[in-house]
């Protein structure tokens, strides 16, 4: 809010005698700003002490916002004996983290905001107080100076009662003024108090806030730590279990399923597009992009390879780029979204339609930022990297099929 402050230099001129004394009076009456001239009202001093209260509050508010990874943890040890009902459980817990992190840094860039305008009252209520206090002691020095003397002969020099008592008014009008005056200095000494413990509420708030964005990120990464160590021990637990090898084949048929489903569909509706209009955009042979913005290591080639704990030979239909928690992912060339869910097997995943049957598919994402429908060009931001799913560590795990078919994404692009 801005505040309006009416400078007036008062008590301008020394004069002497008798018409000098009621000239000086006459002034000073007609110089006297109106009630509506105050700078600093009780109204702007509640809403200032709000604002003060509102930041505390907010202060309160972000602790209880902090995941409590103890009972998170409690909770999440009941459902370790069906392995695939805690992961999704896990990476729940997960994207509500994330979620969390997300609407804490949305509040730190609004304080930051804040704290600006909050600075900015400061500085100009510490400029009126200043002015303010500049014209009370430069009128007081004047009133040291001249006594009270021009007052009194005033009065005494009046012709009449009546002239006496209009006198004596214009007299009590610059007392009140005075009061006023002073009334309006301790108004503002307070708004500028206020000021002050809003600024440094605001930014205790901030450093709370910035905090619980650190405490939240431990707490993801533990959560991704303890999700890498339970699957891990969960295999060895079963590596000779038949039951276990034939449950791990059941996954992989599953995600197969699952991706077959969404070509069935995908095709259906080409089929579709070329009855009513007979074009089709198809894959013009482009090169794609690195489908990430950087990654630690290729952790996983695309290829046959026996299971490190099953001993059983599969495909691995992609290649692994192992990177942190958060990291962009981007779509590697122009296509349609055509699928943007969540799976046991392949945790947030994305699949993009580059058409002439050429599919992209993103697995074990933290987020999604694309929905089915979406158009995405090439070097588009789609996701970010997460370990959602079966996975033990965050990383992307990035195919490329076409005509139903896996092939090695090291065709399309360079690693």
């Amino acid at each position: 809010m801005k505040i309006r402050f009416d400078k007036k230099r008062l008590w301008n001129k020394t004069v002497i005698g008798t018409a000098g004394v009621m000239t000086t009076v006459l002034i000073l009456l007609f110089a006297l700003p109106g009630p509506d001239a105050q700078a600093i009202t009780n109204d702007l001093i509640k809403q200032k002490q709000q604002e003060l209260d509102a930041a505390n509050d907010q202060k309160k508010q972000i602790q209880s916002q902090i995941t409590n990874l103890r009972n998170l943890k409690k909770d999440l040890e009941a459902k370790k004996q069906d392995l695939q009902a805690y992961v999704m459980e896990l990476d729940s817990a997960l994207n509500d983290i994330l979620a969390n992190i997300d609407d804490l840094t949305e509040q730190i860039n609004e304080l930051e905001k804040q704290i600006e305008t909050t600075e900015a009252e400061l500085a100009e209520a510490e400029a009126i107080e200043e002015d303010q206090y500049n014209s009370m002691m430069g009128r007081m020095r004047r009133m040291y100076e001249q006594g009270d003397s021009q007052s009194i002969q005033m009065l005494i020099e009046s012709k009449s009662i009546r002239e006496m008592l209009t006198r004596a008014d214009y007299i009590e009008r610059i007392v009140a003024y005075d009061k006023m005056m002073w009334e309006q200095y301790k108004a503002t000494r307070e708004y500028v108090e206020l000021c002050r413990d809003q600024l440094r509420a605001e930014k205790d708030v901030v450093d709370e806030a910035k905090a619980a964005v650190e405490a939240e990120r431990d707490n993801m990464e533990a959560l991704i730590a303890q999700k890498e160590a339970d699957i891990n021990e969960y295999n060895k637990s079963i590596a000779n279990d038949e039951a276990a090898i034939a449950e791990y084949e059941q996954e992989m048929k599953e995600r197969e399923e699952e991706i077959q489903a969404i070509e069935a569909a995908i095709l259906e509706e080409k089929r579709r597009i070329i009855a009513q209009n007979g074009s089709l955009t198809t894959y013009d042979g482009g090169a794609f992009c690195k489908p990430i913005a950087s990654y630690k290591r290729v952790s996983s080639e695309f290829g046959y390879r026996p299971h490190p704990i099953f001993g059983t030979t599969r495909l691995h239909n992609g290649i692994d780029l192992a990177a942190p928690t958060g990291t962009a992912i981007y779509a590697a060339y122009d296509g349609r979204v055509v699928a943007a869910a969540y799976s046991y097997s392949m945790g947030n995943y994305i699949m993009i339609d580059h058409g002439d049957n050429l599919y992209t598919i993103y697995m074990h994402c933290s987020a999604l930022y694309s929905s089915v429908g979406d158009v995405v060009v090439r070097g588009e931001t789609i996701a970010a990297v997460g370990s959602t799913g079966n996975s033990t560590g965050p990383h992307l795990h990035f195919t490329v099929r076409r005509n139903g078919t896996y092939e090695n994404p090291r065709d399309y692009v360079s690693f």
